[in-house]
């Protein structure tokens, strides 16, 4: 295990992190050029309706790309029979999300943006992307991350070839012409992905029946990310929907600054989730020492990050150009997310690598409601103050509250401290 830590952890990282920072860099040239085609308030439907869409992602999939990482990890012989039960399932189920997805933008904005951008949005991330992303969790289980980093380069390659078709073709510049590129980028990702892995590993077993008896923990898995999409997003719906679209977008186009800004730790979880699984194997308290080891550095940076970008600030309208204006007001309060988010990040995975998702999933769940809760609350009143207001107290009620519950289920099982 030794060897593992330090030969495939390290190179593993190294891969991921190489992926991230070029998939990164090509993330920010989408976004500057899609923000600066847009404008706020196109950028701000845009990004009001993925918000809608991203609470229904993860039950495109069903939790089945974690059930397929957690047991190819450990049994690798199974790789086929569980990969061919999550294409199948991420086929079944986004089919029918997509239709809902389309019925929700009916009620919330109205039957044009339904049809011209909730429609097309919902193809990509609930299908196309969806596909892209099992394919590179396909990868990860086989502890190939030069294949996943791949895929997301991939991924993001192709959006930026949209975004340059919007601001090249004599069109106009539409919330929904984006959109409809958007899904041309999400279905290529997700034909490219499904095609190489089935070149490398040979066909997938189109059946559901390796996952017999645990749809409970894909269950568990799908609303785990659900919740995560919520109460990451949807303060950007309701920004839209009781305020300006000017607004809802400088407000986007900053949570996107701050998430790029987080890429570093997203490389090194996405290179120890397997690893998670492991030491999980032993009992809760082995996951959480191997998270002791990784908070002081994926700490340290997260500090770094946060003061890197409050500083930085000042300089985003010139990128983004004059019509955001408001983001260097914006940009301090949604910085320290970048350390908050560390934190609660590896509390989770040595839980879910423990066996203990279902724990996860019910303090995401409640967080959830929380963030929602405050947003109804401070956004009619304090605007997009209130959104950041509200994703600062929930991520940190997470942060805290993983924690806490990471140590009462070790003691209550009595696993010795570490």
């Amino acid at each position: 295990m030794r060897t593992w830590a330090s030969g495939t952890l390290i190179r593993n990282t190294l891969w991921m992190l190489g992926g991230f920072g070029f998939r990164l860099g090509v993330q920010f040239a989408t976004f500057v050029v899609v923000a600066r085609v847009l404008k706020p308030e196109a950028f701000g439907v845009f990004s009001g309706c993925l918000a809608v869409v991203s609470v229904l992602v993860p039950f495109a999939t069903w939790g089945t790309g974690n059930i397929l990482i957690k047991h190819t990890a450990r049994t690798p012989a199974v790789f086929s029979a569980y990969w061919g039960a999550a294409l199948l399932t991420a086929l079944l189920s986004g089919l029918a999300l997509i239709a809902g997805a389309v019925g929700i933008g009916f009620l919330l904005f109205s039957p044009h943006l339904a049809l011209t951008v909730m429609a097309p949005i919902a193809v990509a991330d609930l299908l196309g992307t969806r596909c892209a992303d099992l394919a590179s969790q396909a990868f990860q289980a086989q502890q190939k991350l030069s294949g996943t980093s791949v895929i997301w380069s991939a991924v993001s390659l192709l959006r930026l070839a949209g975004a340059i078709a919007l601001w090249w073709l004599p069109l106009e510049k539409t919330a929904a012409l984006w959109s409809f590129f958007y899904m041309l980028s999400g279905l290529g990702s997700g034909l490219f992905g499904v095609f190489w892995v089935r070149a490398l590993w040979g066909r997938a077993h189109w059946s559901l029946k390796p996952l017999r008896g645990q749809w409970r923990e894909g269950f568990y898995f799908a609303i785990s990310l659900s919740a995560q999409g919520a109460y990451n997003d949807i303060d950007k719906t309701l920004l839209l929907r009781f305020g300006t679209g000017d607004t809802a977008g400088a407000y986007a186009a900053c949570y996107r600054l701050v998430d790029a800004g987080f890429t570093p730790i997203k490389a090194l979880l996405a290179s120890t989730y397997p690893r998670f699984f492991q030491e999980g194997a032993k009992g809760l308290g082995a996951a959480l020492q191997f998270s002791r080891k990784l908070l002081p550095w994926s700490c340290g940076y997260g500090i770094v990050a946060w003061v890197g970008m409050a500083v930085c600030a000042p300089l985003f309208p010139f990128i983004l150009g004059r019509d955001y204006a408001m983001t260097p007001a914006m940009i301090p309060w949604l910085a320290p997310l970048l350390l908050i988010r560390t934190v609660h990040f590896l509390a989770a995975d040595a839980l879910t690598g423990s066996g203990y998702q279902g724990h996860r999933s019910a303090a995401q769940v409640g967080v959830a409601a929380l963030n929602l809760a405050l947003n109804l609350w401070w956004i009619p009143r304090y605007g997009w103050l209130g959104a950041a207001w509200s994703s600062l107290v929930s991520d940190g009620a997470l942060a805290v509250g993983l924690w806490v519950l990471a140590r009462f289920l070790r003691k209550r099982h009595g696993e010795a401290p570490v």
